[in-house]
């Protein structure tokens, strides 16, 4: 049978050429090798039809132009001469569209990213809608490539360098009148009217000149080789040396400048065939297809019960988070409890700034504040928790205390009401113990910051409903997170795998390293941020308070450096009372954080790096990938893919290495073994590899075996 256009031609009355895109059998348009001829076809089609007098290129779908190029194309490439060959294949359709002889316009409403955006760079004009969902981008950077079809050598020429390299090394996504402002769109309409205006554009019968601002005209002159210096300065600050695409990027539009466009469209796919053969960009792109396959999922086989409005418990920095990603990005009504009305009106205040923030920005109107705001209430009692669907609590880390909520929430909401608690330490069937309900409730742990942080936790206990699972499951992805079903117990999987990290960091510091030291140590290796400075950020109190449970679940290996204790008596709580291992009051050279320098004599240690940066790293890495094979032995989580999720979206494990289990089959499960049994015998039986890793050695299997 025939294979179904996803093109399709209609020439109007008016002589003008509508080419609808929309891809069979999927919600989202995508682009595909096997469309190249479709599209050539219509392009043939066109230059035969006499009188055409322009053409528009539109999206059938309600919510998406292109949403990019289909992934999978280049996991079907086997070298980089495949991958190359399908740039090359991009740049030609690409350019036969923009060599049309009459105005090709782009009427774009929601996702137009990667070759999407690339096709309407194509375009003579580009129009788009003015809806929340449009968005424009080239995206390509954060799955380890670049931009294949032309976008490195088109987007610059039409907005100027400066705006180009912006978009392309960040891979940002810019809304309708960004895109307008930087030059990218040409007018910014009511999707009632994209069409008919685009019509109008194709109509006018030439091609519109685009005129560069004086800026721009200076930076293509003699400011050019300057502003690429600074650039890949800042670049390589950043990235570290981890990332080979942005360096890439820099090269070919930096050449295609300089020596025209045909030298930087090779140059391109040269680049692009090099990076989808890179492990950088392979472990990108798993870890894009398996948050991608953890959207589909509902955590159980129940189905979800519908959800129309949260209840929050605690107006905290957690507290007021939750129902601020609940109001604003899962458009549900929620009901906060606070015990005063000073922590009412904080959570209150949190979702403000962050609106207000939007409407400095122009993302959204005074009047779309208030209509957001409209959805968050509260009070210092239960009114209103009748109605809730879920209530989650995040007040203080007490069992008692948390009991004591799912007898209240039993007792003031309706029988159906799902208890999720936003627990870091506790395990979920302990806070379940005395409930009347314990298959409603569930644990629902989330990273602070609330509204940045990706992941959440989804923790049931042996007693939990699958409705329940999937419910809860459900409001976390309405919420804007990815969320991981992981096991009831000490530390979950997160803070399981993250507390040996930070307390091999600790313990690098009572030996002597400086801090500055170790922390630079593991953003060289690719974490945001060092794990010393990540714990004045969590606070000091809260990331050390469930050292004593894991010690007491898992045994002496999660022991804390007993020279911790002094820091902590000393009312040293981090960024939060602005006493902790850095200081807060100043800062130093290049706006960097200083050290707290009295932290050294608190510990009575002289500071001196005597490790190198590898060794650090390694020391702290090895104990993290020891406890996550740990975790996967005994079903803390169900696969491989949550944990390399759970590793790089919880706690910023690097992206470029695919997650913990990704980068032990890099670097193969002997070698993992080899080094854990080096530093068990330099620094004690806390590093020995675990049973699980031995067997796999054994049996010559890697994680890849493992069961997905």
């Amino acid at each position: 049978m025939e294979q179904q256009s996803a093109f399709r031609l209609e020439i109007r009355a008016d002589n003008v050429a509508v080419v609808t895109i929309d891809v069979p059998g999927e919600r989202m348009n995508t682009l595909k090798a096997e469309f190249a001829a479709q599209v050539r076809a219509i392009l043939q089609q066109l230059r035969d039809y006499p009188g055409i007098k322009g053409v528009v290129f539109i999206s059938a779908k309600p919510d998406n132009f292109i949403a990019g190029a289909d992934i999978f194309m280049i996991a079907d490439c086997k070298t980089a001469e495949d991958a190359q060959a399908l740039a090359r294949q991009g740049q030609q359709i690409m350019s036969e569209i923009a060599s049309l002889s009459v105005p090709v316009v782009a009427a774009i409403h929601g996702s137009c990213l990667g070759g999407g955006l690339e096709l309407a760079l194509a375009c003579h004009v580009r129009i788009c809608t003015d809806r929340p969902e449009t968005r424009l981008g080239l995206p390509e950077v954060q799955l380890g490539l670049l931009p294949g079809a032309g976008g490195t050598q088109r987007l610059p020429r039409l907005i100027g360098v400066s705006k180009a390299l912006d978009i392309i090394l960040t891979g940002r996504q810019l809304r309708a009148k960004q895109a307008l402002k930087l030059g990218l769109v040409d007018e910014v309409v009511a999707e009632s009217q994209l069409l008919d205006i685009a019509v109008a554009f194709a109509l006018r019968g030439h091609k519109p000149v685009h005129r560069l601002p004086m800026k721009e005209l200076f930076l293509a002159g003699v400011g050019r080789p300057l502003l690429f210096r600074l650039v890949s300065k800042k670049t390589r600050q950043k990235t570290q040396g981890n990332y080979p695409a942005v360096n890439q990027i820099l090269d070919v539009i930096q050449l295609g400048l300089a020596q025209g466009s045909d030298k930087g469209y090779e140059a391109e796919a040269k680049a692009f065939g090099i990076l989808a053969m890179s492990p950088q960009s392979a472990a990108l792109r798993g870890l894009f297809f398996a948050s991608s396959a953890l959207k589909k999922e509902s955590g159980s086989d129940a189905a979800p019960r519908p959800l129309h409005s949260v209840g929050v418990l605690g107006g905290g920095l957690m507290g007021a988070g939750i129902a601020s990603v609940t109001a604003m990005k899962g458009k549900l009504s929620v009901r906060l409890k606070d015990m005063t009305p000073e922590g009412i009106n904080h959570a209150l205040k949190y979702s403000w700034d962050l609106l207000s923030k939007q409407v400095h920005r122009r993302q959204i109107t005074s009047v779309q504040r208030e209509r957001e705001m409209a959805r968050i209430s509260g009070g210092t009692d239960y009114q209103g928790f009748r109605q809730q669907d879920i209530v989650i609590e995040a007040v203080f880390e007490n069992l008692a205390l948390k009991q004591q909520m799912v007898a209240e929430i039993e007792q003031f909401a309706n029988a159906e009401t799902i208890f999720a608690s936003n627990t870091s330490s506790i395990p979920i069937h302990d806070i379940a113990a005395y409930a009347a309900r314990p298959e409603q409730v569930i644990g629902l742990h989330y990273f602070s910051p609330v509204d940045k942080m990706p992941l959440v936790e989804v923790i049931p206990h042996s007693g939990t409903s699958p409705e329940t699972i999937s419910t809860t499951v459900a409001l976390a992805k309405r919420q804007g997170k990815t969320p991981i079903v992981v096991g009831d117990s000490a530390g979950f999987y997160v803070n399981r795998i993250l507390a040996p990290y930070i307390n091999e960091a600790l313990c690098c510091l009572v030996e002597g390293e400086p801090i500055e030291h170790i922390d630079n140590a593991l953003v060289k290796f690719g974490f945001p941020v060092g794990p010393i400075q990540l714990l004045d950020e969590v606070g000091i109190d809260v990331g050390t308070q469930i050292m004593p449970v894991l010690k007491q679940a898992y045994g002496e290996r999660f022991t804390p450096p007993q020279a911790l204790e002094a820091i902590l008596a000393d009312d040293r709580r981090g960024r939060k009372n602005n006493r902790g291992f850095y200081l807060y009051s100043k800062r130093g050279k290049n706006n960097k954080k200083q050290v707290d320098k009295t932290i050294y004599s608190l510990l009575g240690v002289t500071p001196a790096a005597r490790l190198n940066s590898e060794s650090l790293a390694e020391r702290c890495v090895m104990m993290l990938l020891n406890e996550a094979a740990r975790s996967l032995d005994e079903g803390v989580i169900r696969r491989v893919r949550d944990g390399d999720i759970g590793g790089v979206f919880g706690i910023g494990f690097p992206p470029f290495l695919g997650g913990p289990f990704h980068y032990m089959n890099q670097l193969g499960i002997a070698t993992v073994i080899a080094r854990l049994q080096h530093l068990t015998n330099l620094y004690g039986e806390r590093f020995t590899p675990c049973e699980y890793l031995i067997v796999m050695a054994e049996q010559n299997r890697t994680f890849s075996d493992v069961s997905d």
